[in-house]
């Protein structure tokens, strides 16, 4: 049911690895960092199904970052309800551990695989304003619409239109495990 999904994260890693090897200098994501996990972004049908499977089978992650994943999603509609805009919104990611780790590194989203390098969204160049990429400067980029199109594309194939077409906040994966795993 996942193996498009895997191939897909596949194929994003190994560019994103592409990037830092040409950029180390400019590539400062580290583990422990975590601005990326306070970026408001949703997911697709098919990621948030990918890691409601490994929480599912990590109840005691579940357990644990429950009460953070209520504030989030709590968070997340208040955004939603004032109309501000989420790519200048700040939301504590309910997979992020106090160590500032994330606790479902190998099922994250693309965005998360993404973030520390400069990406394309809306036709737009977007770099994560912590790393060393000068945004006047021209970089290889991620263009995250194709990316966001198979991910829609696979979420379709798994639950129709009606469902593949949502969007989640990670937050929601959490809160309505069940929703994601039928």
């Amino acid at each position: 049911m996942f193996s498009k999904l895997e191939n897909l994260y596949q194929f994003v890693d190994k560019t994103v690895e592409q990037i830092i090897t040409k950029h180390p200098k400019e590539a400062l994501c580290k583990p422990g960092c975590a601005d990326c996990c306070h970026a408001v972004f949703d997911v697709s049908f098919i990621e948030a199904a990918y890691l409601a499977s490994f929480l599912n089978s990590h109840k005691d992650i579940l357990n644990e970052q429950q009460q953070f994943a209520e504030q989030a999603a709590l968070q997340f509609e208040q955004l939603i309800k004032t109309g501000d805009n989420p790519s200048t919104s700040r939301i504590r990611c309910p997979a992020l551990a106090e160590d500032n780790l994330c606790l479902a590194h190998k099922v994250r989203p693309v965005n998360c695989r993404t973030y520390g390098t400069p990406t394309i969204i809306d036709g737009t160049s977007h770099v994560c304003g912590l790393s060393g990429f000068d945004s006047k400067e021209k970089y290889a980029t991620i263009d995250l619409a194709p990316l966001q199109k198979s991910l829609n594309e696979y979420s379709i194939e798994l639950v129709g239109n009606d469902f593949g077409n949502r969007r989640f906040p990670i937050a929601w994966v959490f809160l309505r495990l069940d929703y994601f795993l039928k």
